[in-house]
């Protein structure tokens, strides 16, 4: 790595064929207040953001981590500068993205971060803090009145540690002062995401005043969104190439593919950015687009993942160099995904589908399959659990949902096929392994102890005999067979 650092006196020196911000920076004023600031955001919202602040200076954003001081180390001495690196099998095109203007620490600096939020500037709060970040109930979508932080947040509403603890103390102050609220608008793969955040913070404030609960579930506007980009976790290989073709350091880039895809609910009562001119789609429903991503993209990611990791592959290409992976992947979207889902005039699936398959087939992007797998707990309702339901409700087959569903059971006990640990990162990960211990090794009573973990599967779930059994029998089949073999042997 060069010693220099990228930052605002260097763009000068960057190569004439990197792609720096087409806007003067010092012009550019925070509109934008975002919670979460991961690859995720910057290779998604925050680039959207850039191409728009050439006409529009006022919505740059201030980013904050809600925990991790790592990415305010790494952007901090950069002027919030790093690069986009956009890689496909034609190569990889870098850009430098502008529009963060500064990164604060949450748990840090929480009266600076509740400050941005309550100045009359900021219009909207964004936010990617993953599916754990709301601390609401997946298999219910409402908020966990007993989780340790929001129980902590409660009884100090003026430091808060959470997402939601923050929104609703910034709606309070700036609610106090006059000051009008700013839109929420939430880009986490959760179920009518809108509706669940405003569910969500609308019953925290109720919680701490009935007054203020009326005042956030009648002024604040949530809207939904569906967003897609594969964002594969920066590696040290990924910053010294990167670094290289700069001419200076950067501490952290992010990589991601040519896709990129945004669907935004259109309710902004203080205003918004021209995001359309980005490429951005404001529809009037976004819930049609949401499902179609969530069940095609993510629940076809989670079953690779899981099933993936298990037969030993370490990315998605990877997996998705095996014929009987991809033939799984394009059995559960044409045969068991599809019909559950009801899109609007117009709308492509075939064409969806087919860019899914050479998007997981990608070389360039190395996606770990552990990576995926991560906070399954949360992901599982949404990705693969509410396709289950319809498909129950229809009397249809689940063989291939249900074969992903039990790849998670497989995976939570915490070892793999040749007995080594899995590194399971799960906010449930302590207790999923002691019911795995608790099983004993008897494969039926693993899959009824997991099933009794309502937050995940809620109450009706455990009770439908057609899903329970399709499980099981798929997890017996794990064991016995191996995930290579069992996907191999599906009809």
């Amino acid at each position: 790595m060069s010693k220099r650092r990228l930052n605002a006196a260097g763009l000068r020196e960057v190569p004439v064929e990197i792609l720096r911000p087409a806007y003067s920076r010092t012009s550019v004023s925070p509109g934008i207040v975002h919670l979460g600031v991961g690859a995720f955001h910057r290779a998604h919202q925050a680039v959207y953001t850039d191409d728009v602040l050439a006409r529009d200076q006022s919505w740059g954003i201030i980013a904050a981590s809600l925990r991790s001081p790592d990415t305010y180390d790494a952007l901090s001495p950069q002027d919030g500068l790093y690069t986009l690196s956009v890689r496909s099998q034609q190569g990889e095109a870098l850009r430098i993205i502008g529009s963060i203007l500064r990164v604060i620490v949450a748990r840090d600096n929480v009266d600076d971060l509740l400050d941005a939020m309550t100045t009359p500037a900021t219009r909207i709060v964004t936010l990617t803090v993953t599916e754990k970040g709301y601390c609401h109930d997946p298999a219910t979508g409402n908020l966990n009145e007993e989780h340790p932080d929001v129980l902590q947040d409660l009884a100090t509403p003026n430091r808060p540690h959470t997402a939601p603890g923050m929104i609703v103390e910034a709606l309070r102050r700036r609610h106090a002062k006059g000051v009008p609220p700013f839109t929420v608008l939430t880009c986490d793969n959760l179920p009518a995401n809108g509706r669940t955040v405003k569910r969500v913070i609308t019953r925290f404030a109720e919680l701490l005043d009935a007054q203020l609960g009326r005042f956030v579930a009648e002024e604040v506007s949530c809207p939904s969104t569906m967003v897609d980009r594969i964002v594969p976790a920066t590696s040290d290989e990924d910053r010294q190439r990167i670094s290289q073709r700069l001419g200076m350091a950067d501490a952290w880039p992010v990589v991601t593919e040519p896709f990129t895809q945004w669907v935004i609910e259109d309710c902004f009562p203080q205003g918004r950015p021209a995001w359309e001119d980005a490429g951005a789609e404001f529809v009037a429903d976004v819930e049609p687009y949401e499902h179609m991503k969530l069940r095609l993209l993510n629940g076809s990611h989670s079953t690779l993942a899981y099933l993936g990791y298990l037969a030993g592959y370490q990315t998605v290409a990877e997996t998705m160099d095996d014929p009987s992976f991809v033939r799984l992947v394009e059995g559960l979207m044409d045969e068991e995904v599809t019909p559950t889902l009801h899109m609007p005039p117009g709308a492509d699936l075939s064409s969806y589908k087919r860019a899914l398959i050479e998007r997981f087939k990608n070389p360039a992007l190395r996606h770990r399959t552990w990576q995926i797998a991560m906070d399954g707990s949360q992901k599982l309702p949404q990705r693969l659990l509410g396709t289950i339901r319809d498909r129950l409700r229809a009397d249809a087959p689940i063989k291939r949902l249900a074969l992903g569903v039990a790849g998670w059971m497989r995976y939570v006990t915490g070892f793999d096929e040749t007995g080594a640990p899995i590194d399971v990162r799960d906010p449930m990960a302590a207790r999923l392994r002691s019911l795995a211990n608790e099983a004993e090794g008897s494969i039926e009573l693993l899959s009824q102890k997991l099933f009794a973990v309502t937050e995940i599967f809620g109450r009706d779930l455990p009770h439908n005999a057609r899903f329970t059994d399709e499980v099981t029998k798929c997890l017996r089949r794990l064991y016995e067979n191996g995930a290579r073999r069992t996907v191999a042997e599906l009809p």
